[in-house]
């Protein structure tokens, strides 16, 4: 019997969901090996050493996040601009989960820059002391309402320049702000985003930023509005650190990553080996 996926199941008629789908949802990509040879791959690809892909294999790959997550939402709970950028900052070491358990109660007595004033510094930890770091993070919170209001007007800003000037707000958090928020087509690269590209071969880099840009250069203009979306999705629940689920990945065949075996998901096509 086939091994159900955690994941949502795929649409049966959608013509544009190719047999790489079906497949991987029924748990037939590819397998992991030993992983003793799974730690030796990755940190050969972690070295700089996986094989990069083709133009033809990214625009396939990004075809079938979509055809799979049209529309991927981000997991923090917000329900404005402030309230992202405040999750996305409580966010930084710490689960989505975890933040969204405290952030109900905090967004309840302030959902604007002026409510998260009045409220304080104290009140504000004692409303997220199950977060890590949450005395750290109290104080920045409230330090980027104030300079909400005292310099912006109370409005969360529309540039990555004068996001990171807020306090507990790295590049990070501005691209995740100005894509969620804004629209604006930007990659915010994380832990799971930093392993993929490295992983898969799809975007070496040795940092975050090395990777970010890589990202931005080979994705297709058509997809960057959704890619960070999908490629976290892919990384915190396919594309794991340990013991990663390649008979679930519906681009196995396309991965570089020599961890896995070989993958006959899908017939080669012209252009994509």
């Amino acid at each position: 019997m086939a091994k159900k996926s955690t994941r949502k199941k795929l649409p049966s008629k959608k013509p544009s969901v190719t047999k790489a789908l079906a497949k991987a949802a029924k748990g037939k990509a590819a397998k992991t090996k030993p992983v003793a040879k799974q730690k030796k791959a990755d940190a050969e690809a972690f070295d700089g050493s996986a094989k990069r892909w083709t133009a033809a294999q990214i625009d396939e790959a990004f075809r079938r996040f979509q055809a799979q997550e049209p529309e991927p939402k981000g997991e923090l709970k917000h329900s404005n601009p402030f309230t992202l950028l405040v999750a996305v900052v409580l966010s930084a070491q710490a689960t989505d989960a975890g933040v969204n358990k405290a952030t109900p109660a905090l967004f309840a007595l302030a959902d604007t820059p002026e409510k998260m004033v009045a409220l304080g510094e104290d009140r504000i930890r004692d409303l997220i002391k199950t977060i890590g770091l949450f005395r750290m993070k109290a104080k920045n919170v409230a330090l980027l309402a104030k300079k909400l209001v005292d310099e912006f007007g109370g409005e969360v800003p529309k540039t990555r320049e004068e996001l990171v000037t807020l306090p507990g707000a790295g590049r990070k958090t501005a691209n995740v702000v100005l894509n969620m928020a804004f629209g604006q087509p930007t990659m915010a690269v994380d832990t799971h985003i930093f392993r993929i590209g490295n992983r898969t071969g799809l975007a070496p880099g040795k940092d975050v930023l090395a990777v970010e840009l890589e990202l931005e250069k080979v994705i297709p203009a058509k997809y960057m509005q959704h890619a960070h979306h999908w490629l976290i999705l892919h990384g915190r629940y396919i594309c794991i650190a340990r013991k990663p689920h390649c008979d679930r990945c519906i681009i196995a065949d396309l991965c570089q990553w020599p961890g896995k075996t070989a993958s006959s998901v899908i017939p080669a096509k012209a252009g994509i080996q």
